[in-house]
Order: structure tokens, then sequence, then C-alpha cells
């Protein structure tokens, strides 16, 4: 039986979100990485001041943490439960009902569309045909829920070299498939979703476009994932 208490917190994280800038904040921090108040207040097109009191209602509400660095104040996503919980709900919404407008906006929506950060794991069309291909070849399992299967585990670990350990972290589980409303189809997340998305960067078969979430495969990449995984990058549009 739901209690007066949890119906109490549901309306506090509720109300977090029930605000245009504070969920702009929020989806922005979306591609893992720390942002500066002055970096999110020029985001949301909001003043620093009102930056302030926004980002200070969602650090006391556990939605981000922060930490002081110098002069700066750096603000992140409190950990992957939150980064999962705006996943959901925005795996809620309906695309945009209008087209970006202008040649800059519509480059940087196809790049998003083409690969992304969602957190710590890929998504996109990347996201999507890595999980397809990963799928397709055993390594995860779709039927039964969404897992690596033992083949998964030995090639993350022994064909990419990731620490087995790095697999294993808490309570967060090691497989999991993340929905996103721009493909509406799932994309690897959890821990080996994090790991993948860590070494693709770290090979530089993945490259960061600018200073936001798209990504790109480089031409090192689309030969490594057709080895790995036989993904034919210009089929896919992933190039």
């Amino acid at each position: 039986m739901t209690t007066p208490a949890y119906s109490t917190e549901l309306a506090r994280l509720a109300g977090l979100l029930a605000d245009r800038t504070r969920a702009a904040f929020c989806l922005a921090l979306l591609d893992g990485r720390a942002w500066t108040l002055g970096e999110l207040a020029g985001y949301a097109q909001v003043a620093p001041s009102t930056a302030s009191e926004h980002l200070t209602r969602l650090t006391e509400g556990g939605l981000l943490c922060e930490y002081r660095q110098g002069r700066h104040r750096y603000v992140r996503l409190a950990g992957p439960r939150i980064a999962e919980l705006l996943e959901s709900l925005t795996a809620h919404l309906a695309p945009p009902a209008s087209a970006p407008r202008g040649l800059r906006a519509a480059s940087a929506s196809a790049a998003l569309a083409r690969g992304r950060t969602c957190y710590d794991h890929l998504a996109g069309r990347l996201g999507v045909a890595l999980t397809d291909a990963m799928t397709g070849r055993g390594l995860l399992d779709q039927d039964g829920g969404f897992a690596l299967t033992d083949a998964g585990r030995d090639w993350l670990t022994g064909r990419l070299g990731i620490d087995p350990a790095a697999l294993r972290t808490g309570r967060r589980p090691q497989a999991r498939g993340c929905l996103y409303w721009t493909e509406r189809r799932p994309h690897l997340a959890g821990a080996a979703g994090a790991r993948l998305c860590d070494r693709l960067l770290d090979r530089h078969w993945v490259r960061r476009i600018g200073t936001g979430r798209a990504v790109r495969l480089t031409p090192d990449g689309a030969r490594a994932l057709d080895d790995l995984l036989g993904i034919d990058a210009t089929a896919a549009d992933l190039l």
C-alpha cells in the first residue's frame, strides 16, 4: 500500500522537474559531464542568478551533485540512477512537432541522431547499431529480458580488454536497454554500455563533436566495428 510519505516524495520529485529551466539543465547533463553554472545559464538562456537558484533546488533535491574547483561551481547528475530516471521519462515524449530551423540547427540535430552519448553510454543510430550487432552475434540476449551472455562478457573482457571488475559495479545492472524517443529502439546501457563507450572513446574509434552530446564514428572506428561486429557503417548511415 502506498504511504502518504511516498506520495509527498513523488510530488516533490515531480516538482523539481516541473520547470522548463530545471528540465533543460537535467537534459543537458545527460551528456555525463560536469558543467559550470555559467555554461548551464548560457545553455538555458537565463541569468546566472536564476541558474544558481535552480541548481540549488536540484542539488538539494538529490538530482544533481556539485563540487567547486577554484572559483568555478561544477554540477553533474547525481549518478546513473538519476540518468536512468530521466531517460525513462524522455522515452514517453513524442518527437518535436517542428523540424529544426536553419542549417546549423539541422546539422546539430542530424549529428545527435547519428550518434551521441546518453549519460555514459552510446545512443542514436550508433548505439542501436552496436546493440543490434551484439544481439545478432549472441553477445546480448534481448529475448529473456536484456542481459549480457557469457560470450558477451568474454568478448568485452577479452576482445576489447575491459576489466571484468568494471562490469560488476554494485547495484547497477550489468546491461540494461535504454529507449529514447528519437529511435524508439533500445540501445545498450548499464555498466557494460558505459565501459563500451569508454573503450571506443579511448581508442579514438568515436570522437566527441564540440562540447555537446554528439559523437562521430572515425574511419578507424568504422573499420574496427566492421571487423569486430560486421557493422557496415556506410549502410547504417553512421558516417
